[in-house]
């Protein structure tokens, strides 16, 4: 049998299509975006009708670009932007509002009263997450008290939530199918991570109630079937789903517990495999199901590191000093001693995990009259190993757990020089893969799991192959004197904002 997997990619700002065989091979792709919407100061939104149309147009390219019918496709899988909210009507699929966008902080003040409710332990315990305008929840309560009548609506059973994993399934089953699986369940701050389902206690501390929320689904199994009516003649099964960042530690094969990736974009997400055990964090890493295979469940602890990537945009658009992202190796390699001493803390946006400051701000420490603009290239790339560092001991600490290797992908991760920083810094393996585009393998990798084109994880070892290899160089005593410096940059970085402000 000739496989085909439709693999769809539905992030932030557009939506990736990818046709994908049984051996991993991206055959063709198509890309959509889809319109940002900011209404209110802080407030983010997209519309679920225009995320659609993008998933149809960014497929419809796919298959063109692969030479390959909609009825030659053997199954679809779904990754997707998580937390982001919508509720619709059951019988017309029309949205009743824009989708709040996980970005949208207009339940802010909400978060803040169930903290100060003292909530936030049961919270945490229940549903692995710290409270935060952030997750679902809160978002979709706002939906039923704003819109007129929707809380009405959603008592007599006519509307359903969905992140936009479910919203897409029930697009593209023409309405059969209200589901989701614990990857994006697990990010709602509604889902009890130990039990495994829908949690009555947060329902009814949030205020959502429990038969708007879909059913719960194992990450790799049937989902429901195209229609082709509705969906570019596509009759195939969708037999995987899992949220971006989880999708991206399946398709790197971190499939055991210890395994981990690191994703260098804007910012940077680092998942570690905890296997069975959902590691209880008090110290701001947050713990969701990673997927869950024949029912049972597989965890991951998060780290969310704010500015990455953005630090080297930083560098290219507000300095001017590099024209393209990769000028940043070639000048920083060529200091003949390291740093000497210039440290950058990229806290633009404040500092995330561990430390969660959000009165922190950037800095650059230790610059003297020789001091030039090889020193903030290099220091620019230093600080996404350093961050990353950061958060690995903590993962480490909290899981008990030693980082086996770390798996990594996104644009900077094509940086050798960071790759090998990175390894040096951590004094664990770092390995890059060949193909990078790790969220649509892990989406296609569970969709093809889910429809049997392949039996196991063992049959997938096969498929992810190894670019580069980076072996930690640096000795012990280099590195802690380096990280020990970044510290103490980081140290004065933290609360300048009340300095300034008062």
């Amino acid at each position: 049998m000739t496989v085909r997997i439709l693999s769809i990619d539905e992030g932030t700002t557009g939506v990736r299509g990818f046709v994908i065989d049984d051996a991993g091979a991206i055959l063709g792709s198509g890309y959509h975006e889809f319109t940002q919407h900011f209404p209110k100061p802080g407030w983010v939104e997209h519309d679920g009708d225009e995320i659609w149309e993008a998933t149809v147009a960014a497929c419809r390219d796919a298959l063109e670009d692969a030479g390959v019918r909609g009825e030659e496709i053997t199954c679809v899988g779904i990754t997707n932007q998580r937390e982001t909210t919508l509720v619709w009507e059951r019988e017309t699929l029309t949205p009743i509002h824009h989708a709040i966008v996980w970005q949208d902080r207009r339940t802010a003040a909400v978060a803040d009263r169930l903290k100060s409710g003292g909530h936030g332990v049961t919270i945490r315990k229940k549903t692995g997450l710290v409270v935060d305008a952030y997750f679902s929840g809160t978002k979709a309560a706002w939906l039923l008290d704003e819109v007129d009548g929707a809380r009405d609506r959603a008592e007599a059973g006519d509307l359903a939530f969905g992140t936009i994993d479910t919203w897409l399934v029930a697009k593209l089953t023409g309405g059969a199918e209200h589901v989701t699986e614990p990857s994006n369940a697990s990010r709602t701050m509604l889902y009890d991570v130990i039990e495994g389902r829908w949690s009555s206690t947060m329902c009814e501390l949030l205020d959502v109630p429990r038969d708007l929320l879909p059913e719960v689904r194992d990450t790799a199994g049937t989902f429901g079937h195209c229609d082709p009516d509705a969906f570019l003649g596509i009759d195939a099964p969708i037999t995987g789903i899992a949220g971006d960042q989880q999708a991206a530690l399946f398709g790197q094969g971190a499939w055991e517990p210890g395994t981990s990736k690191n994703t260098y974009g804007t910012g940077s997400f680092m998942l570690l495999n905890t296997g069975g055990d959902a590691v209880d964090t008090e110290h701001g890493l947050l713990t969701s199901v990673a997927w869950q295979l024949d029912g049972q469940p597989t965890y991951a602890l998060e780290g969310s590191i704010f500015i990455t990537g953005a630090s080297v945009q930083w560098l290219r658009d507000q300095l001017g000093i590099i024209e393209s992202a990769a000028d940043t190796e070639a000048m920083a390699a060529e200091l003949p001693d390291g740093n000497e001493g210039v440290y950058l803390v990229p806290a633009f946006a404040g500092l995330g995990a561990p430390h969660w400051d959000q009165y922190a701000r950037a800095a650059l420490v230790g610059m003297t009259r020789g001091t030039d603009r090889r020193h903030l290239a290099r220091a620019a790339l230093e600080a996404m190993a350093y961050q990353t560092v950061d958060v690995a001991e903590l993962m480490e600490r909290e899981s008990k757990q030693d980082l086996q290797e770390l798996r990594v992908d996104g644009g900077a991760s094509a940086n050798d020089l960071l790759c090998q920083l990175q390894a040096d810094l951590l004094g664990a393996p770092v390995l890059r893969p060949k193909n990078t585009e790790t969220t649509v393998l892990g989406a296609a990798f569970l969709a093809g799991l889910g429809a049997g084109v392949w039996s196991s994880t063992d049959e997938l070892a096969d498929i992810w192959q190894l670019d580069q290899r980076y072996e930690p160089q640096m000795p012990r005593g280099e590195r802690r004197r380096l990280v020990e410096g970044w510290r103490a940059a980081v140290d004065r970085s933290k609360g300048w904002a009340h300095v300034v402000e008062g």
